[in-house]
């Protein structure tokens, strides 16, 4: 009788204690997310100082600081992207900071090869900067005044098709930059400080508009990050969804990072492109950013696994982990997981030190390009084979199976083409 009850409450302990490490995990996977996100909005508000400096003064020098601006900032962001799936509330509030791919030609004058509307989109050449009303679901718009609640309640996605982005990161991407018109050619967007300048020195027209375009897009999106950081503070819904439930909380990690190195990155962003050989399938397409996006993406992941986040101001957060979880059960695992983590970490490197190093992604892209090619699948084949070992640790860890999402360029190529 005395061997039961001991045996029981041993059991128990066990029990209790395993509760309390995937506590520690979610813990610190949330503080890693409120970290991600509050960096994503402090370098949003740096981005905002540099936009209201160019308006101010649109000189090369204001251009090239907010341009750089906007390029740091992206880098907490796209580490935070290994949040959504898993994560309800990231997934309905992500569309408003970086949808993408979108049709610029809703927001400001485009290049006649653009095109012109269509069915598929009858606002696809709106051009809202220069046209102060417009018709949305045969309703008339007055698009007088460019506030930031004009852009999200009325223009963002309008008639309802998703590639009417007015908001976020690639809004904001396309009035600094303008269009890429290099095709697979080296360079980026190249708009002019004169696109921003008052009176008979403004070119593009409508000079005044897309300040207000601009700075509109900017607040709102530091609005959007600061609300989200507040989610995953004490208190917050994010974090009290995932804490409430130590097994979904644990699938949400799981998820997050499978369907972002899988369908995502691998599919949607990287081998997608590479399929159709289209410079316009990259993500940070308008400024030549997309290798950063790519690596920091991937970064996410691993420091999700790896329960490890280095702030931008250099400090170090850092606790209990999936990796911990998994060594418990598994030493071996544990070492393939985080052994396929750093070589997609190597693989995404090398794309990215190529393109800082004079070889643009847009140029990978190519049609026959070898080297191009080998870059991209190095990290298309990387993100795959780490996500089949995310799918053996939810088997180890007990967790139910997780949805990853998929994409057609990895799961029914062929389907691409029809």
């Amino acid at each position: 009788m005395k061997r039961t009850i001991l045996g029981t409450s041993f059991a128990a302990l066990f029990t209790a204690v395993s509760a309390m490490a995937d506590t520690a995990v979610l813990t610190n996977y949330a503080d890693i997310a409120e970290a991600k996100f509050g960096d994503s909005a402090s370098t949003a508000k740096v981005l905002g100082a540099a936009v209201e400096a160019l308006i101010a003064d649109p000189s090369e020098d204001n251009l090239v600081a907010a341009r750089a601006a906007w390029v740091a900032a992206r880098v907490p962001y796209q580490q935070t992207e290994v949040y959504r799936f898993g994560n309800a509330i990231v997934d309905d509030w992500e569309g408003k900071v970086n949808a993408w791919p979108l049709d610029e030609g809703l927001i400001d004058y485009v290049d006649p090869s653009y095109g012109v509307d269509t069915d598929e989109n009858p606002l696809g050449v709106a051009n809202v900067i220069a046209n102060p009303t417009l018709t949305v679901n045969g309703v008339d718009i007055d698009a007088t005044n460019i506030t930031p609640e004009f852009l999200a309640e009325t223009l963002h996605e309008a008639d309802e098709v998703e590639a009417n982005v007015a908001t976020g990161y690639h809004a904001i991407e396309f009035l600094l930059w303008g269009q890429d018109l290099n095709g697979t050619n080296a360079g980026a967007g190249a708009r002019p400080t004169t696109d921003f300048a008052a009176n008979d020195a403004c070119t593009g027209g409508n000079c005044a508009r897309r300040a207000d375009f601009l700075k509109a897009a900017t607040d709102l999106l530091i609005s959007d990050l600061v609300w989200m950081t507040a989610q995953w503070g004490d208190g917050g819904a994010a974090r009290e969804a995932v804490l409430e439930n130590e097994a979904l909380g644990l699938s949400s990690m799981l998820t997050g990072m499978g369907s972002l190195s899988y369908g995502e990155t691998a599919g949607e962003r990287m081998r997608l492109g590479l399929m159709l050989n289209d410079p316009e399938e990259e993500h940070d397409c308008f400024s030549d950013n997309t290798h950063n996006s790519h690596f920091y993406n991937g970064l996410g992941v691993q420091n999700v696994y790896l329960g490890s986040y280095t702030r931008i101001d250099g400090t170090v957060i850092s606790g209990a982990s999936l990796s911990g979880l998994v060594a418990a059960k598994d030493g071996d695992l544990d070492a393939e997981m985080q052994g396929k983590l750093s070589a997609t970490m190597v693989a995404l490197g090398a794309i990215k030190d190529a393109a800082e190093g004079g070889f643009s992604y847009d140029m990978m892209l190519e049609a026959g390009n070898a080297e191009g090619e080998a870059l991209i699948m190095g990290g298309v084949n990387g993100l795959v084979d780490q996500t089949k070992s995310i799918e053996r640790v939810v088997g180890a860890l007990g967790l139910d199976g997780i949805a990853v999402e998929g994409s057609d360029s990895l799961d029914n190529p062929n389907a691409v083409f029809q």
